[in-house]
């Protein structure tokens, strides 16, 4: 943390220099003596001190300077500096005025002009006061903070962002709290949601790749060429790349939003094998994450592959960025997205009420409030868990008549015991309503066609999942519903003229209708959508793409 300010302000400039040469001299170790000449500067001084989160412990203000007064000055320093000790520098004559703004600015000392010698007259009143302070003193959060409002989408993404990337950070919402309007009010031509940093200039409106670079993200591959290429930073795409590096290749990892993809989501996996107390998703990637990287595995985050083409044995892929790297073994570990529901309104909704998955980041706001979820999965149940520790309700929306045949038991007889979480059986929403915000879902029962409108602030949804594999349509073969055949799936396929398979080898278990790409995880044609079996498929993946790689070197 830097070092406490003592902020003096006087527009005589020979007064200003005494009083701050003396300050320097008493205090200088363990306080920054800063200076203005005057109020205007230093309120422009104490915004941008306010910015950096400096904590500043005294204010000691000329009374008579012109254009403000010592009193007024403090009048709006107070609130970029409410926790500051007040202190006026006053002539005899200016004493009424010293006491009136004891009353008017809660002002907690007046010394009189001129306080030579200030071992006598100058330091015993500023040593009291700055004891007072530091005895109160709270050191305030020296990370990142986010300046925005609740119901705005793209304060909704930075959040996510940062907390599935596991950056610390600060949320400080407009609409509740005053600190967030003054640190608005600070920055010129400010936009929501505004995010602050311990140093440097505040990002106003930044997209994710911005912000990754002001955090230190690796976005772009420090090598044109690796020995494997990972597409995709879930449980199975990092799997894959701790196996990968530590037998020796060189690898790459490509994740479009933070490592961890919808299972770093989850709020408790309590089925993973070797963790009786169950862990986070956000846990789970944590460790991944340390672990590949200990091995010397690069991981590109926020980043996407947009194409992929074949120059003999070699896979080249074209970035977001427009960079390319090239390789000769890619592991396709894409995962899938949760499938957007057409009902009226959703959309427009989306990220101001309505979200998709467990957006944990919600979970706080939410307090005292009541939440919806529509799904009846494991991801649904253990966000109705999680989310049932802050709401007041949690009403669970599920279409089929039990969650039996969608969820796991231990998680069944949990929610079971929980008395603010309800399961509304034969129901769909058909509508959602408000203003700038969500307020209002219309569900139906399709049992007896009965319609009511509940007041919603919160519908999080998990229904179904969506493969985005379109870009690889002309490159492998996929099922009718877009995941990927691989190993003897490609055998009952029918191969398409422009596909015909190129070895004189069956392709390997995991192993596309192109040779060297693989696929795993969620995406693959026939996956078990379960954590462990992602990271068994990563972890088995490299054993074929050691044998490819033998293959054709």
């Amino acid at each position: 943390m830097a070092k406490p300010i003592i902020f003096t302000v006087d527009d005589d400039p020979d007064v200003l220099q005494a009083i701050a040469r003396d300050l320097r001299r008493h205090y200088g170790e363990h306080y920054r003596v800063m200076r203005a000449s005057s109020g205007a500067a230093a309120l422009e001084a104490l915004r941008q001190i306010t910015l950096r989160q400096d904590p500043v412990a005294l204010l000691l203000v000329d009374q008579r300077m012109p254009e403000m007064s010592g009193v007024e000055l403090l009048e709006q320093a107070v609130r970029l500096a409410p926790d500051a000790k007040r202190a006026l520098l006053t002539a005899y004559s200016d004493t009424d005025a010293a006491i009136r703004a004891i009353n008017e600015v809660s002002l907690d000392y007046y010394l009189l002009k001129p306080w030579d010698p200030p071992e006598e007259k100058l330091y015993p009143v500023v040593d009291d006061l700055l004891a007072d302070w530091q005895a109160h003193f709270h050191p305030p959060f020296a990370g990142i903070r986010v300046v925005g409002d609740r119901w705005n989408p793209h304060s909704h993404e930075i959040k996510d962002f940062l907390a599935r990337n596991q950056i610390p950070y600060r949320w400080l919402d407009v609409e509740r709290s005053e600190e967030a309007r003054t640190l608005a009010g600070c920055v010129v031509e400010a936009k929501l949601p505004l995010v602050l940093f311990p140093e440097g200039e505040p990002l106003r409106q930044p997209s994710t790749t911005e912000l990754a670079g002001r955090i230190g993200l690796q976005t772009t591959a420090t090598k044109p060429f690796y020995d494997l290429v990972i597409v995709g930073g879930g449980p199975a795409g990092l799997a894959a790349a701790v196996y990968g590096a530590s037998e020796g290749l060189h690898t790459v990892l490509i994740e479009r939003e933070a490592p961890g993809g919808q299972a770093g989501t989850s709020s408790r996996i309590e089925n993973y094998l070797g963790f009786p107390v169950g862990l986070s998703g956000s846990d789970l990637a944590r460790r991944a994450v340390s672990q590949a990287r200990r091995f010397g595995v690069e991981i590109l985050t926020p980043q996407s592959v947009q194409a992929l083409r074949t120059d003999n044995d070699y896979r080249l892929l074209t970035l977001s960025d427009g960079s390319e790297i090239s390789t000769q073994a890619v592991i396709l570990a894409l995962g899938v997205s949760w499938r957007r529901l057409d009902t009226p309104g959703l959309e427009q909704f989306t990220g101001a009420g309505v979200y998709y998955g467990a957006a944990q980041t919600e979970a706080l706001a939410c307090e005292g409030e009541d939440v919806y979820l529509i799904g009846g999965a494991n991801s649904a149940g253990q966000a109705a868990m999680n989310f049932a520790k802050y709401a007041r309700s949690v009403t669970m929306l599920v279409r089929g008549d039990s969650l039996t045949k969608s969820m796991s038991q231990y998680l069944i007889e949990q929610i079971a015991t929980m008395p603010n979480i309800k399961v509304q059986t034969h129901t769909s929403v058909i509508e959602a309503k408000g203003g700038t915000q969500l307020e209002a879902l219309v569900l139906q029962n399709a049992v007896t066609g009965a319609t009511e409108t509940v007041p919603a602030q919160s519908l999080f949804i998990f229904i179904g999942a969506i493969p985005h594999t379109d870009w690889l349509e002309d490159l492998v073969q996929r099922d009718a519903r877009g995941y990927i055949l691989t190993g003897p799936d490609l055998q009952t396929a029918n191969i398409s003229p422009h596909q015909v398979w190129p070895r004189d080898r069956p392709p390997f278990l995991l192993e596309t209708s192109l040779p060297g790409l693989f696929a795993v995880g969620d995406v693959r044609h026939g996956s078990i959508k379960r954590v462990a079996s992602g990271v068994g498929e990563g972890s088995i993946c490299v054993q074929f793409v050691h044998q490819y790689l033998g293959a054709v070197r």
